[in-house]
């Protein structure tokens, strides 16, 4: 997906967010404690606390998302990783959603994010440029979604993304996305409370057209942290239940 169709349908609706400030709220509500995240597939999740409804990542149903259903959710903020289509199909989301995709530092409803630049791919992003990783604090909770890095994290991008509550990693490997080994390197760097895998094979795949390994792969390398299973798409994250030593929270998506 090319920049300038973005930027079309930013017209259309989606404002493209390229300003620190975009509108605020109060800070007391975007700290409100408790957070509802929603996995919609892939590497896509509403972040719904603190008074906002955040989306990360929607994508169009093609390749390895090609049986998922499109997440046409309304959101009041849209943030993407990439313009690729398992990260920035942005054309068909409903409503007035604000859109960002540059790394950066942005404000929205009190609630202030951080765009991170890692690369998308193991060539330092000659093939496929650069991906953002997502760093804001909803609910009391402080959230990372890594979205589709490839590239180890260094020194200096660890000291902006610090330790977070919840660590959003990609595991199912492919050229623009972390393996399950480098998965497992990116959790021993950022030590998460609760990592959520994302951007693995499942069900959903067209197996012709998927390159992705499945979640197995992944759970494998961690053996002896706990894996917790959910039977639904949503978990509500409260910050005093948060554990101490990471633990893996996997969902499950109801076809």
């Amino acid at each position: 997906m090319k920049r300038r169709q973005l930027m079309g349908y930013a017209g259309a609706g989606l404002v493209t967010a390229l300003v620190t400030s975009l509108s605020y709220e109060s800070q007391a509500d975007a700290q409100s404690s408790g957070l509802s995240v929603q996995w919609l597939g892939h590497t896509c999740f509403l972040f719904t606390g603190g008074g906002a409804k955040i989306l990360v990542n929607p994508f169009r149903a093609v390749g390895c998302t090609a049986k998922y259903r499109p997440p046409k959710v309304a959101a009041d903020l849209v943030l993407i990783s990439s313009q690729l289509l398992d990260e920035g199909a942005v054309d068909v989301l409903p409503g007035n959603a604000k859109l960002i995709y540059e790394p950066g530092v942005y404000e929205f409803k009190g609630i202030k994010f951080q765009g991170i630049a890692i690369d998308h791919d193991r060539k330092g992003g000659r093939q496929f440029g650069s991906n953002t990783a997502w760093s804001w604090k909803q609910g009391g909770i402080n959230i990372l979604h890594l979205g589709g890095a490839a590239a180890p994290i260094s020194i200096e991008q660890k000291i902006l993304l610090g330790r977070p509550d919840v660590a959003f990693i990609p595991v199912g490997g492919s050229a623009k996305a972390y393996n399950a080994e480098e998965a497992k390197q990116a959790v021993q760097v950022l030590n998460p409370k609760l990592i959520i895998p994302t951007h693995y094979r499942t069900q959903a795949a067209d197996a012709a057209k998927c390159d992705i390994s499945p979640l197995d792969n992944f759970l494998t390398l961690m053996q002896g942290i706990t894996v917790r299973r959910s039977n639904t798409d949503t978990i509500s994250i409260n910050p005093k239940d948060l554990p101490e030593n990471s633990v893996i929270q996997v969902l499950s998506y109801k076809f």
